[in-house]
């Protein structure tokens, strides 16, 4: 709504959110990474969240500087691929130690130019440096050259090896620019590649102090190169030079990628939207489920692709946890501190406040009940809002269906296992979904029957997405591809075949007919099929 923008952004009467070890020498540092002609003269400007003052003017690349970046990344590459893995790891390593070391800096900007509340920003520390840490001790496996059995057994010898992509260009959001952003660029680069990251503008210093860190961890200047820029010019741009993209956002701009990236015929890679399912069967713990479900709605102001959005209960224990999940919701502390006394922080922009107020508003009108929340809070910061409860959502209602990628969840009721799949199921999204029960047995085998890329049990979201060795991705509109796992870092490869004929060539020798080979041959397969071999 934007009346309700304006009126935030007419609250000046705060003091400035900037960090104080921000100077204007230290953007100046970080602005000089961006990677822009030095005669180009566009700039971006993003306004933080907490005060809606400017957080620093950045140079903007252009198509052509998109270019020239992949082509430094791509000579880059080409020494950084010959090193040793286990040199490489150590880049990494050092990179995972210096970021922990200033890791106060790190969240200071994560919430200065995203808003979130610091044990949220903490939490993108915390998962970088698993990440980090998991593939420089474990991707070389994840790498190893695999044998195979040959198309004649002992005289053709085969290997499976991996060979970088070449320069890999990653797209992240604005939500979680470091965990996102960063998080992605670590496995690719272990994997040999350059890597070209396209920062959103709204927290681009975030990925810049980021880069500068990883300078001083011995990355070879050219390898890692940022743009910043307008999302169909930058982001069009790196689609159209790099050999794999990797993205993570809307599902309607990750459909433009996906055919931009399949007119080139490149691989790619897309974590997209999501309205992701909680259910609370009958036989759940309903204090832990209320606990988890508010844990998982309303984390980083609900700006999570994979937060719950529909909350759908068993009938029989719907007014229970009806009071327990309002309760916990109203137990919330919220704020804007540079500290860990606040639970929920702001939302990021104007345009995510004028989208979770439209939908909470246009729900109430239609004859949905807000049992709690459900207004903006200006005293507390120009684009805070309470942590919102709705229940009697119906399909007429946009908050049903779409994603609100805020802090807002609806309750449904149900009255069957059955049920609950088919609620679950609704729409086209598949990112995450979540089940509460004492019976594991019995929501392992629901979990089966859910159109879900990860499945929480007795876990809102965290359990799966903090299993870095298991992969993490979407289906249907939730996208393509996955992160985490040995899939997180192989898709930052080919697949290539090496095989060696040994001894005798293959075919029929040349004191055979081919009639003869081919009857002698028939004879070998079904043996071989009498015998079970593979």
């Amino acid at each position: 709504m934007t009346t309700i923008v304006d009126e935030h952004l007419r609250h000046r009467d705060i003091p400035s959110a900037r960090p104080s070890w921000v100077t204007d020498e230290v953007i100046a540092g970080l602005a000089g990474r961006v990677y822009r002609d030095p005669a180009g003269t566009g700039t971006t400007t993003a306004y933080a969240p907490y005060d809606s003052m400017a957080i620093a003017t950045l140079p903007t690349s252009s198509a052509e500087d998109v270019a020239r970046a992949v082509e430094a990344a791509r000579l880059g590459a080409a020494a950084w691929q010959q090193r040793d893995f286990r040199v490489r790891a150590e880049v990494m390593l050092r990179f995972h130690d210096l970021f922990l070391a200033e890791q106060d800096k790190l969240i200071d900007l994560i919430q200065w130019e995203m808003g979130k509340a610091r044990f949220t920003a903490w939490q993108e520390i915390l998962q970088v440096a698993n990440i980090t840490r998991h593939y420089a001790r474990v991707g070389r496996k994840y790498l190893a050259p695999r044998s195979a059995r040959g198309a004649v057994p002992g005289l053709t010898k085969v290997a499976e090896t991996r060979v970088p992509k070449g320069v890999v260009g990653i797209i992240s959001p604005w939500n979680y620019p470091f965990y996102l952003g960063v998080g992605d660029a670590v496995p690719a680069l272990l994997a040999g590649n350059g890597v070209v990251s396209k920062a959103d503008s709204q927290t681009a210093l975030t990925m810049l102090f980021a880069r500068e860190l990883m300078g001083r961890a011995g990355l070879p200047a050219d390898l890692w190169q940022v743009v910043v820029g307008d999302g169909p010019v930058v982001g069009g741009a790196l689609v159209e030079a790099v050999d794999y993209i990797g993205f993570t956002g809307s599902t309607a701009t990750g459909r433009v990628v996906a055919e931009q990236a399949g007119r080139r015929l490149i691989g790619a890679s897309l974590e997209l939207g999501g309205k992701n399912p909680l259910i609370v069967r009958k036989d759940a713990d309903i204090a832990k489920a209320a606990e988890g479900c508010v844990a998982s709605s309303f984390a980083n102001t609900g700006q999570m692709c994979i937060h719950t959005e529909r909350v759908l209960v068993h009938q029989d224990v719907y007014d229970a946890f009806r009071t327990a999940v309002v309760d916990a919701t109203r137990s919330l502390r919220l704020g804007q501190t540079y500290d860990y006394t606040v639970d929920i922080g702001s939302l990021a922009s104007p345009a995510q406040l004028a989208k979770v107020a439209d939908h909470v508003e246009m729900a109430r009108a239609l004859g949905a009940t807000v049992l709690t929340g459900g207004r903006a809070r200006p005293d507390l910061g120009p684009l805070m809002y309470e942590p919102t409860i709705l229940e009697g959502v119906t399909a007429e209602m946009p908050v049903c269906a779409e994603e609100t990628f805020g802090p807002v969840i609806s309750l449904y009721p149900f009255s069957s296992d059955a049920e609950a799949i088919e609620l679950a199921n609704q729409g086209s999204y598949g990112l995450s979904a979540s089940i509460w029960s004492k019976d594991s047995h019995t929501a392992r085998l629901m979990a089966a029957r859910i159109r879900s890329g990860s499945v929480n049990i007795n876990d809102g979201a965290a359990a799966a997405a903090g299993s870095i060795e298991a992969p993490m991705g979407g289906m249907g509109d939730s996208g393509l591809g996955r992160r985490h796992g040995a899939e997180g870092i192989r898709k930052y490869t080919e697949a290539q075949t090496v095989a060696e004929q040994r001894g005798m060539p293959l075919g029929p020798p040349a004191s055979m007919t081919l009639d003869r080979f081919v009857d002698f041959t028939n004879g070998q397969l079904k043996l071989l099929r009498k015998l079970r071999v593979r």
